[in-house]
């Protein structure tokens, strides 16, 4: 292990904020990489996790769910971010680009552990709930962007966003998604302006 292996990672990260998420192909505006994605699904899982243990789910690791939201997209700087489309044309091996991007960094082994709980856990709330919550902060980061591209004017964002709402397993992700689908992007802006400052 050397400080070049993992200057090399860095950079290999990076290249995310290059690389278009594929979902834009097909029926949304704009064009967010995965860097953004993961960025956002990662403060939405540690609130998300955060939320449960105030909702008395004690047992919950907000540190477990944080990493998992960082590191879930990672292997598509070699896999690419693959559609509905792709998939069913393509197979990609997952599990061999997670061995080969972390078998020259010292806390590899860490990683593919993190990664490899998320991937094995993600549908199954009583074997790891902190998996499932990562997967529902990844559900809510996509719908916020379809709502955001309807109100730009997409008429196909609505059919998806009630896909990606049925998708989510926890009362806490359902009700925020109520809150998204009935909002506005722009209610907190309006709100922060409008609001006095207490004396």
């Amino acid at each position: 292990m050397t400080n070049k292996n993992i200057a090399n990672f860095f950079f290999e990260v990076g290249s995310l904020k290059r690389i278009l998420r594929s979902s834009y192909q097909t029926f949304l505006d704009g064009g967010e990489t995965i860097a953004e994605h993961s960025f956002r699904t990662a403060i939405i899982g540690y609130v998300l996790a955060l939320l449960e243990k105030e909702n008395g789910n004690d047992k919950i690791d907000e540190n477990k769910v944080l990493k998992m939201c960082l590191f879930h997209d990672l292997p598509e700087t070699r896999t690419g971010d693959q559609n509905l489309i792709h998939q069913k044309y393509v197979s990609a091996d997952e599990d061999e680009a997670i061995e080969d991007q972390y078998q020259n960094l010292f806390c590899g082994d860490e990683l593919k552990k993190i990664l490899k709980e998320y991937n094995e856990g993600k549908y199954d709330i009583e074997k790891n709930p902190e998996a499932v919550i990562t997967k529902e902060a990844d559900l809510l980061e996509q719908l916020l962007q379809e709502k955001e591209c309807q109100e730009k004017g997409n008429t196909h964002a609505a059919e998806w966003m009630e896909h990606s709402k049925s998708r989510l397993k926890t009362e806490n992700g359902k009700k925020i998604a109520e809150e998204i689908i009935n909002g506005s992007s722009r209610d907190w802006w309006y709100d922060a302006v409008t609001k006095k400052k207490a004396k």
